[in-house]
């Protein structure tokens, strides 16, 4: 599936995302935490990868064998350094009324493995669901 870089385009991606991972087997929460998880992910690429430039595209791919379900979201955008992240606060941020700031350590707490690759201008992020 490829879509807008766009928000107009969340509802779209995350039910296409949660009726494959129902058909996969996984019970309601399983599938609220990969379609949030998704949810997370296409954001930071809209807001921070294209700065919110709707004229890009994000492809969205699926896959699985018998016990993995992985969901990936490539984009052409500015990459994101992995190496420069580090955990947020959570008390701090919820103490002081922060929004955002916390979209990579919810996928990471929501799914079960996650990859970032660059290669040939494009990103990758990959992430796993294990049933």
């Amino acid at each position: 599936m490829t879509v807008e870089a766009s928000t107009e385009h969340l509802s779209e991606v995350r039910d296409f995302v949660a009726e494959h991972a129902a058909a996969f087997g996984f019970n309601q929460q399983e599938v609220a935490d990969i379609r949030l998880a998704v949810d997370e992910a296409y954001t930071n690429i809209i807001k921070h990868a294209y700065q919110n430039n709707a004229d890009e595209t994000v492809e969205i791919e699926l896959g699985y064998n018998n016990t993995k379900f992985w969901v990936t979201l490539l984009d052409t955008g500015n990459t994101f350094d992995v190496t420069k992240y580090s955990k947020p606060n959570i008390c701090q941020r919820i103490k002081e009324k922060k929004r955002g700031g916390v979209g990579v350590y919810l996928i990471r707490k929501l799914m079960d493995d996650v990859e970032y690759q660059t290669e040939d201008a494009t990103n990758t992020i990959r992430m796993t669901k294990i049933k």
